[in-house]
């Protein structure tokens, strides 16, 4: 089991992530619409897995991985994607994002990313 953090502007898409994850045994520690929130929950809970959407208001998802991975490089963040945002995932990829997931999703893809990074 791990505790997990969902970062997404959409409320349906964190609670969509939530039924997965919470279905799979995992444990959501955590939900934030922003990257400014996003980045004060993993500072007062430091989960052992985030997946973070890369746009959204305030600061996205580059951003808060940015903050996140300067004051916690072992940090582990899985961004979500939509298509056709390539370069932003290359980009969260150098910063140091784990892996990436491209929305749709399926649940399978998703209990096999958090087995992979947290085993």
């Amino acid at each position: 089991m791990a505790r997990i953090m969902i970062v997404d502007d959409a409320m349906f898409m964190r609670a969509t992530l939530k039924k997965i994850l919470t279905g799979g045994g995992h444990e959501v520690v955590a939900e934030a619409d922003n990257g400014v929130t996003a980045v004060e929950n993993y500072d007062a809970l430091k989960p052992e897995l985030v997946f973070m959407d890369i746009t959204m208001p305030q600061k996205d998802g580059i951003g808060a991985l940015t903050d996140i991975m300067g004051k916690y490089p072992d940090a582990r963040i899985v961004m979500c994607s939509a298509l056709g945002q390539e370069s932003k995932v290359r980009e969260a990829i150098e910063i140091g994002a784990q892996e990436y997931i491209v929305k749709p999703f399926t649940p399978d893809k998703i209990l096999d990313v958090v087995k992979r990074i947290i085993s």
